[in-house]
């Protein structure tokens, strides 16, 4: 009688010891595989999230703001009689772009976030335009502006008297700048629209050209 009960001891130990080895190997499994999902999520959320936090990280920050559909139509509307081509400097989600390119302009946009690039060449596909569109990843300050006849700004105060000196070498006499949010420090628009947040400034390169050879020589000129 006790070898019997001895014998189901035994087995009744290894049974359980074969149940907690069982309980000890799925938790490390699930342990790993806990440890992937959360490993992968950091990874994933740091390729998303860098290239919206890494402009931020420059000397001169141009954030993401969406433009208001008042500022869509203000910059329309400033360049209604205009043709050509026509480029977005910051463009964003790229709905300047494509707002343009329905107008009839050949339209570009140049942004540094990968991601809102990607996204506004979707969105131009979707919504017909991709053949009148183009979207590119670089750095403003690394791009020749002198073959575009309307630029469009949405800049920050920080970056606006660099820019001005960039398009004052860029552009040609023909072209025409509009800035949104901010105006430029020292060029004298020639004509405004809108109001508030939503006001544009409109700037005719032949206008500020001829304000900085004025001031090169001396002379102030008044349109």
């Amino acid at each position: 009688m006790s070898d019997s009960t001895d014998g189901t001891s035994m087995l009744e130990k290894d049974s359980q010891m074969n149940i907690s080895s069982g309980h000890t190997g799925k938790m490390k499994r699930w342990g790993l595989i806990a440890t992937g999902i959360v490993g992968g999520s950091l990874v994933a959320l740091y390729a998303v999230a860098t290239p919206f936090v890494a402009p931020a990280l420059r000397k001169v920050c141009l954030p993401f703001v969406p433009a208001t559909p008042a500022q869509i139509e203000n910059v329309l509307k400033v360049l209604h009689r205009r043709t050509g081509t026509l480029v977005d400097i910051g463009s964003g989600d790229g709905r300047i772009v494509i707002a343009a390119a329905k107008q009839g302009f050949r339209a570009v946009g140049f942004e540094l976030n990968p991601w809102l690039v990607w996204y506004s060449r979707y969105k131009a596909w979707r919504e017909g335009v991709n053949h009148r569109t183009s979207f590119y990843i670089s750095d403003l300050w690394k791009v020749s502006f002198s073959q575009y006849s309307n630029v469009v700004i949405f800049g920050v105060p920080q970056m606006m008297a660099q820019l001005e000196e960039k398009l004052q070498r860029d552009l040609q006499s023909s072209a025409k700048v509009v800035a949104c949010r901010f105006p430029f420090p020292t060029w004298e628009p020639d004509n405004t629209a809108g109001e508030g947040i939503d006001t544009v400034w409109v700037y005719d390169a032949r206008s500020f050209k001829m304000q900085q050879a004025g001031s090169e020589h001396g002379v102030t000129t008044k349109n």
